[in-house]
């Protein structure tokens, strides 16, 4: 007898069901010919159609409680328990609940009965922070539909917007919500005409709810089931499956995350991605309800997780599709025109573009080999990372990755050391940069007339450098108007042009700038929030390269090069900067017998100088009196000896001291 054994959320096992959800559940595809007990539900994955399955996910800006409205579907469909003590259910990794926010989408499939039909929705939660927006635009593709949801006592800001025009270019059917208007400060009807100003909804379809509470919620997930289409797809095709995410088991090696696209698969199907090059038998499916729960099949429309023991990451690559065996032998056999057309008819997930570029080294020289393994794992869970070999005269072997923004590079950290305890020292964020060569020879040389420049280090010799190109971007702030000359002058200071300006009411302002991205990614938010006591957001696109003035810096001690330091400024900032890494190495360099002259310079012109004096013994210690020329011939023999040792002494610059200055 295969039967779903789950005990309802007012039950006093409720919490063990919980904790224990995925070794207590089986999942059945087949009808059952047995009585279920009232406190039992069974579900029969056959039964949902396409036409009985929604696909969405909860698109918002960030803190406008995307999580706790998922907790509550979870709630309403009976699988988890109403605690206000606990940390919100999707929310699994140790770096979102200790920071309070959303890093990672995460799936679970709900069943709701409504008119004596049931209906399995797929629920995806995605984050609303700008650096992990890829994750909104890899889950939006298997979608049909979207809840957009707007805090009440904030109203739309910058990522509602940049989610809002994602979900219109992808066709993606939305539903506006206006989330917590149990609040004291909720200002519905302004919220409410905003989104009718900025997005053209109708009054009538904006839905009003309170997650915390609970209030209004059952009417979304009517307009859920009323309002977004079903999925496309036909169970009576060839299997086609969409992989959308994945992620790195020991004993199971790669585990999918899977959109069935027409068709359907079961444990022991043979099957292989489209660009793969082996086929893998299928050991395990299932869906997250709302854990892990493994099934026999999974159909049409359906989205689950996807076991084949698979160890090669380029056979299950996100956005690629899979197939049976069979049906890519014969489509092998065919005219290549057919499988070109599967491939192009596949949902479109664009490839993520980092924006900030960092070095990454391991804490100790001997886990190197350690953080590698580790490394590979995180990338296969966050295929947004950009990653390289790289090396380092004072780290050694490591990595370069390339993130979406300095949050994004930060929580990746922090994943590493959390889940694969691995430490890691990462050096200063920087951009990229195009450089034109001149001269054939050069170009030969670099195998091409313009190269990009991640690293500083790597940058060619300036007289063969004919062109310097930074990458732009396009920001758009939402700010009530009375910041409106603070936020300005900020812009202004890092080198941005207004664009435009429009009001979305009669008390806040959208204000767009272009700017470069250099200027942009280390503290801007951070000041933004601050001028404007944390009312104003911030979002922002590439707006590609634009030629400007660079120069690349250089740092020495007592003459010698600190390769690691070296970086690349516009000339306008140069000297500002190289003045306050003087002052960060003079505070944090251990304390020599010498002295030390700590040098920034651009080219052979120096620009700002910090000097370290010398440590220093009391050679007149042992004087107890006598004429004063003693003293003098004492301290004449210290210098002479200072001077000899300065030219022959060698400063160990210790990796504390890198780290230090580098990541302030």
């Amino acid at each position: 007898m295969k039967l779903l054994r789950f005990v309802r959320s007012n039950h006093p096992l409720a919490y063990f069901q919980n904790k224990y959800l995925s070794t207590t559940i089986k999942l059945c595809n087949e009808s059952l010919d047995v009585s279920t007990p009232q406190n039992q539900i069974s579900i029969v994955l056959k039964k949902f159609l396409p036409s009985h399955i929604r696909n969405f996910s909860v698109i918002a800006h960030v803190d406008h409680g995307k999580s706790t409205f998922s907790d509550r579907l979870l709630e309403i469909a009976g699988l988890i328990a109403n605690d206000p003590e606990k940390p919100q259910y999707l929310d699994k990794l140790d770096v979102e609940r200790e920071r309070g926010i959303t890093v990672k989408a995460q799936t679970a499939s709900l069943i709701f009965n409504r008119g004596e039909k049931d209906y399995l929705l797929n629920l995806i939660d995605t984050p609303g922070h700008v650096d992990f927006s890829f994750e909104v635009y890899r889950s939006l593709p298997i979608c049909q539909g979207a809840i957009l949801l707007v805090d009440a006592t904030k109203g739309v800001q910058a990522q509602t917007i940049a989610h809002f025009n994602e979900a219109l270019l992808g066709d993606v059917n939305l539903i506006p919500v206006i989330n917590k208007i149990d609040v004291k400060e909720a200002n519905v009807a302004q919220v409410e005409e905003q989104l009718v100003n900025l997005f053209s909804f109708d009054r009538e379809e904006i839905y009003k709810i309170s997650a915390k509470t609970g209030e209004g919620c059952n009417a979304v997930i009517d307009a859920i089931i009323n309002k977004i289409p079903p999925p496309e797809s036909d169970n009576d095709k060839p299997l086609k499956g969409f992989y959308f995410d994945s992620w790195s088991n020991r004993v199971h090696g790669i585990i999918s995350l899977v959109a069935i696209l027409d068709g359907k698969v079961k444990v022991g199907d043979e099957i292989r991605s489209l660009s793969g090059k082996k086929s893998y038998t299928v050991r395990e499916i299932g869906i997250f309800h709302p854990e892990e729960t493994k099934t026999d099949v999974l159909y049409a429309g359906q989205v689950g997780y996807l076991s084949a023991c698979v160890r090669d990451d380029a056979d299950a690559k996100i956005g690629d599709a899979f197939v049976l065996q069979s049906t890519f032998d014969t489509l092998k056999d065919k005219d290549q025109s057919e499988l070109t057309t599967m491939i192009n008819n596949l949902p479109k997930i664009p490839k993520p573009k980092p924006m900030v570029f960092a070095g990454i080294f391991p804490a100790e020289a001997s886990q190197s080999k350690e953080l590698k393994s580790a490394l590979n794992k995180l990338v296969l869970n966050d295929s947004s990372v950009e990653i390289e070999t790289d090396s380092s005269p004072a780290f050694g072997l490591g990595w370069r990755l390339g993130f979406l923004g300095l949050l994004h590079m930060d929580v990746f950290s922090q994943r590493l050391e959390d889940e694969y305890d691995s430490a890691t020292v990462i050096t200063a964020p920087s951009v990229s940069y195009k450089v034109t060569i001149k001269g054939n020879k050069n170009i030969k040389q670099y195998g091409k007339e313009t190269i990009t420049v991640k690293n500083p280090m790597h940058l060619p010799p300036e007289n063969i450098i004919a062109k310097f190109e930074e990458p732009w971007i396009i920001g758009t702030i939402l700010t009530p108007n009375k910041f409106l000359g603070t936020i300005n002058a900020l812009c202004l200071s890092r080198r941005g042009e207004q664009l435009d300006s429009s009001y979305v009411d009669q008390e806040r302002i959208l204000l767009k700038y272009k700017m470069p991205l250099n200027e942009v990614i280390l503290d801007f938010n951070d000041r933004l929030k601050v001028i404007t006591s944390g009312y104003a957001s911030f979002d922002y696109e590439e707006a590609g390269y634009q030629e400007g003035n660079i120069v690349k810096v250089e740092f020495l001690l007592n003459g010698k090069l600190i390769e690691e330091l070296t970086s690349l400024v516009h000339k306008g900032k140069s000297y500002e900067y190289a003045k306050a890494v003087c002052k960060k190495l003079k505070d944090n360099l251990p304390p020599q017998l010498f002295k030390v002259a700590i040098q920034g310079a651009i080219g052979k012109k120096i620009i700002a100088r910090e000097t370290m004096d010398a440590l220093k013994k009391d050679v007149t210690a042992k004087l107890y009196g006598g004429d004063v020329t003693r003293a003098q011939k004492l301290l004449a023999r210290q210098k002479e000896g200072k001077a000899r040792l300065r030219m022959i002494g060698d400063i160990q610059v210790e990796r504390n001291t890198f780290i230090k200055i580098l990541q302030t």
